[in-house]
This record gives structure tokens, C-alpha cells and sequence, in this order.
């Protein structure tokens, strides 16, 4: 094990410790195999399924994994129309597990998370009957004002890009704390506790994963 694998053991040890009178459940695997393999193993076969925009869902593997298994799979990508799309995030709220990264995690247990939409921190909130939070390391800040300093400056201007939005932090790589349409810093949420308890469990990684 690194020297930096084993500082990030013993962080997520203090965050997951912070969690747990929150009533957030917290886990650390130090790659991204061990991980996917514990979250498959959480989700009993046959479950039903979905899961709100994550490049850290995808980079470790999980939604491969998830595709030759036996779940019931809600991909808001599927959705062709407006009705549609509508029709699919009312279906998210009634998941068995709803699947997601946090866009920052802080040392002291919060999920902090910024949306365009809102359709994904509002499945964190309430609806699905479990939900599973997937993030690497590099999510980790000190603080709630580290983490959105950290979302606007570091994390959305790459989702802008990947996107190809018309937004200012596509083009110049900071937040401009713009009004544009294609803005994803529409809805912020602090998740500070979690009711009922145990309802969210995360998944820390020893590795940097997503933006």
C-alpha cells in the first residue's frame, strides 16, 4: 500500500466514524474492483434499479457490472421525449436502490452535492427506498465552504466541458456564479443527517475517481 493509499485509509476511518451518528452508513474499499463488488453484493437480485448522471459510476465499473446482471434497470437514457423523461424520474423515486456519486464529501460526514435539474439530489432526499453513494477520495474536503469552492472550480467546469455546455466555467475553467441556461448550479444540498437511518449508505474509494 502507498504512503497516500494509507492516508486516505485512515481519512475515510475518521469520516466514516463521523457518518455513523448521522445515520449515514459508510464503507471504504481501497480499489475500485473491491468496490463494485460490495455494492453488487448490497443489491439483491431482481432489484429494481436506477441511478442519476456519475462519470465515478462509470470509470469504476459498477454500471458494467450492472448490465450483465439480474436487475430491473431504470436508464434515464432511454427517454426520448419530455413525457418520457418525466415518466422516468417518477419511476426513479419508487427504486429499490438508487445509485449516484457525491460531488464532495466532507471530513466531518456531510454529502455535499450541486445539480442542474434537481431530479438527482432529489432521489438522495427522498423516494428510492435505499440509496448508494460511490466516491473516490479525491472528493474529500475539510469543510462545506472547501466543497462548494471545490464543485464550482474543479468539478463542474469538466462536467461543462464533457457536456459541451454554453456555460462561462466550460470556456474559462472557473465558476462565474453565472445565470446561463446550460447552468448546472441550479439547486444546492447539504445532506447533513440522513432519515431513516442507514437509508444512504456511501462507498468510499481509495482512489480519484469522476471530477
Amino acid at each position: 500500500m502507498s504512503y497516500l493509499k494509507e492516508a486516505w485509509a485512515h481519512t475515510a476511518e475518521s469520516i466514516i466514524k463521523n457518518m455513523r451518528p448521522r445515520g449515514i452508513e459508510g464503507h471504504y474499499c481501497e480499489t475500485r474492483e473491491e468496490a463494485v463488488a460490495l455494492v453488487m453484493n448490497m443489491m439483491p437480485q431482481g432489484s429494481v434499479i436506477g441511478w442519476g448522471g456519475s462519470m465515478t459510476l462509470q470509470e469504476s465499473g459498477l454500471m458494467e457490472a450492472l448490465e450483465s446482471s439480474d436487475y430491473t434497470l431504470l436508464d434515464r437514457m432511454t427517454a426520448k421525449t419530455d413525457q418520457e423523461k418525466r415518466q422516468m424520474h417518477a419511476k426513479m423515486v419508487m427504486t429499490d436502490y438508487y445509485l449516484m456519486s457525491a460531488n464532495a464529501i466532507t471530513l466531518d460526514g456531510q454529502l455535499m452535492n450541486i445539480d442542474g435539474n434537481g431530479n438527482r439530489v432529489a432521489c438522495l432526499i427522498h423516494g428510492p427506498e435505499h440509496v448508494i453513494v460511490l466516491a473516490g477520495m479525491n472528493k474529500v474536503v475539510p469543510n462545506e465552504q472547501a466543497a462548494y469552492d471545490r464543485i464550482r472550480n474543479m468539478a463542474s467546469p469538466a462536467n461543462a466541458v464533457r457536456l459541451g455546455l454554453n456555460t462561462p466555467c466550460a470556456k474559462l475553467g472557473v465558476c462565474k456564479d453565472c445565470q446561463q441556461t446550460d447552468c448546472m448550479c441550479s439547486v444546492f444540498v447539504t445532506t447533513r443527517r440522513c432519515k431513516p437511518a442507514g437509508r444512504i449508505q456511501v462507498v468510499l474509494i481509495g482512489e480519484a475517481l469522476g471530477y
